[in-house]
């Protein structure tokens, strides 16, 4: 059975079950009036308003203004809440993320290091799988994600031999943290025919024994493609559980639009679905992925309107340009600091040939697609910039939006194009602080580790642009992408670039209204305006009385489309 048609079978399934969930817990309704006062509302409209109260009307905004004009709006089946000085915003916007990949830590290992998880060794990633595996049914996938070799004692990747050594019996995945490269037991390399005659795949990176063309487990880029898609074949309560926890995480952190940046078309069906059924309360922006998708985007087969609904909406398709800066796959117009391998000339390498992405820049662009491009190496991104230039050159699109994630080591003169292109950067900035001390000494050297995420070049040359975690690359945090921005901190306590430090309300900006923007929807969401969506977001104190200490504030009240879906115990 394909992994479609076991998807439509679980689908088909979940549809009967998410009726029984629905009956048994209800769906949270919106007040037909509910109004907030004595608070710090900080609107993000135009110049930043901040204001006492605010009323909603069903799931839209009424009005804002004093505590006092809210309250004269107030009758007897109004529901007040009194916010006591606490901030309220608009519900964080995930820029650019991987929903529901948050949700993987119900079904697989934690192997992150500090400070987001505690595995320090070889040997702590492997009692992870082996707990893991102790639990799995024989022959099913045993995975893990998040193990970083630059925070290991060892300093290294795990091996295929000592994958091996966790079982024989199951396909045994450890995910590096970055998500661009993986490590393959013997039986999961046999699944997906991996082996000594395998021919690196464009794009991607098959790593071999010394001496040898034998697999060592450790693939990179598009050479992880094949594993990535047989462990996403997961069956009908993994996948609830999954979506469900991820759904959870999102509303406890202040998310009300998530996006899933690159979604496969039974990921994109099977979202569709749960945000439907009332399983996932978020907003869903989704990107489909080119690699997934193929011609079926461009000879009429696509149509968004099959996905799309009020809460779900088909964006920007998707493109992956280069690698990642802390897996040594992304793409730098100069060597890498400290040489990889002993080669002193590396310097990554694209996932797409120059040749390619030209192409499939200016096909989507022609057929009206808006595009999102993943580069982080500055040689990465400029071919992408040449690319949309060209095609913007043979089809105008008087307001593209052209998304460059990541965009970590965009240098000044490429800031300035995009400015002329119209294209608009969401950056990584919580680089600073989970690897900001290893740009530095490691990967990139002072001097550039210091431009990574240039946020203040961007905002001095009047660039529209957004912050992200990538989650579940990072945890999803949206105070740490603004902190991040505000203070750019190592977790060593080094200030890594202080020239490209923003304002708080800048960097609030930019996990709101900039990011609804980025994806063509500000005018229903991202600033507290009346009329549009009620997406908002209470925090456990005033924000703005100590940004520095902004990370220690929790979320208290989750609400979207006026109805609460998260409230503090």
């Amino acid at each position: 059975m394909t992994w479609t048609t076991r998807l439509l079978v679980a689908l088909a399934l979940v549809v009967g079950l998410g009726v029984l969930f629905q009956i048994a817990t209800r769906t949270p309704q919106a007040p037909a009036h509910q109004v907030f006062i004595n608070g710090s509302i900080l609107t993000m409209d135009l110049n930043n308003p901040v204001v006492e109260a605010l009323s909603t009307r069903g799931e839209r905004i009424e009005k804002v203004g004093t505590t006092a004009e809210i309250m004269a709006e107030v009758d007897d089946e109004t529901e007040v809440v009194d916010l006591q000085g606490r901030t309220m915003l608009p519900g964080f916007i995930d820029a650019h993320g991987h929903f529901p990949g948050s949700g993987m830590s119900v079904i697989a290992a934690d192997l992150n290091s500090p400070p987001i998880g505690d595995k320090v060794s070889v040997e702590q990633v492997l009692a992870a799988l082996r707990e893991q595996a102790a639990t799995t049914e024989s022959g099913e996938w045993v995975s893990g994600f998040g193990y970083d070799d630059t925070l290991l004692a060892e300093m290294r990747h795990p091996t295929r031999e000592e994958l091996d050594s966790v079982s024989t019996e199951h396909p045994v995945v450890a995910m590096h943290v970055s998500g661009h490269m993986l490590v393959a037991n013997s039986v999961a390399l046999a699944r997906v025919g991996i082996d000594a005659d395998t021919p690196d795949p464009e794009g991607g990176v098959i790593g071999r024994l010394p001496g040898s063309r034998e697999p060592n487990g450790l693939l990179e880029e598009t050479a992880r493609l094949g594993i990535v898609r047989e462990m996403q074949n997961l069956g009908l309560i993994d996948t609830y559980r999954l979506m469900k926890a991820a759904a959870n995480e999102y509303s406890a952190m202040g998310v009300t639009t998530a996006q899933s940046g690159g979604v496969s078309k039974p990921l994109a069906l099977g979202l569709s679905w749960l945000s439907r059924l009332g399983v996932i309360p978020q907003r869903l922006i989704l990107f489909p992925f080119e690699t997934e998708w193929g011609e079926a985007l461009l000879d009429g087969e696509y149509d968004p309107a099959d996905y799309n609904s009020e809460k779900v909406a088909m964006s920007a398709v998707k493109l992956v340009a280069d690698g990642s800066i802390q897996g040594y796959t992304g793409y730098l117009s100069e060597p890498y600091f400290t040489p990889y391998h002993g080669d002193a000339d590396y310097r990554g390498y694209p996932t797409l040939s120059r040749e390619e992405l030209f192409t499939q820049v200016e096909a989507l662009h022609k057929a009206g697609y808006q595009l999102a491009i993943h580069g982080n190496g500055d040689a990465a991104i400029d071919d992408i910039l040449d690319a949309f230039e060209a095609a913007q050159a043979a089809h105008p699109v008087d307001d593209p939006r052209m998304i460059l994630i990541h965009a970590q080591m965009a240098r000044k003169d490429q800031i300035e194009r995009m400015k002329a292109l119209g294209v608009t950067p969401s950056f990584f900035t919580a680089h600073t602080w989970y690897w900001g001390d290893r740009h530095r000494d490691i990967f990139l050297g002072p001097q550039r580790a210091a431009q990574i995420s240039p946020s203040r070049w961007a905002l001095d040359s009047g660039l529209h642009f957004s912050s992200h975690l990538d989650t579940p690359v990072t945890p999803m945090q949206p105070l740490q992408a603004v902190w991040s921005q505000v203070f750019r901190e190592t977790t060593s306590g080094d200030v890594l670039g202080p020239e490209q430090r923003i304002g708080v309300m800048d960097a609030l900006r930019a996990v709101t209204i900039e990011a609804a923007w980025q994806v063509f929807q500000e005018s229903n969401r991202g600033s507290l305006n009346p009329g549009k969506y009620a997406d908002l977001v209470v925090l456990s104190g005033d924000l703005l009385a100590d940004p520095k200490a902004m990370r220690d504030l929790t979320v208290d009240r989750t609400v979207i489309g006026g109805a609460t879906v998260y409230r503090a115990p």
